[in-house]
């Protein structure tokens, strides 16, 4: 699992396509005094084990607010 806090901004100018995952969470998570959107992938379906958490990210407030504000810009 990894906390993203901040975000460094480059332009991938080649880019290839992607497998898309079967499915992915959002979670809303309360740690304390601090809140996150925590986001989990579980992979292709045809993983060996469908279903198997592949990766988390949390942001917190600002990394998220960061996220939205380059999403907004970008598209």
């Amino acid at each position: 699992m990894a906390t993203v806090r901040t975000f460094e901004v480059e332009h991938l100018d080649k880019a290839t396509p992607h497998d898309e995952v079967a499915s992915a969470t959002v979670r809303l998570v309360n740690c304390g005094r601090e809140k996150f959107i925590q986001i989990d992938t579980y992979g292709r379906d045809t993983r060996e084990r469908p279903g198997k958490l592949s990766q988390t990210i949390r942001l917190d407030k600002a990394a998220f607010e960061k996220l939205v504000a380059l999403g907004r810009n970008h598209f």
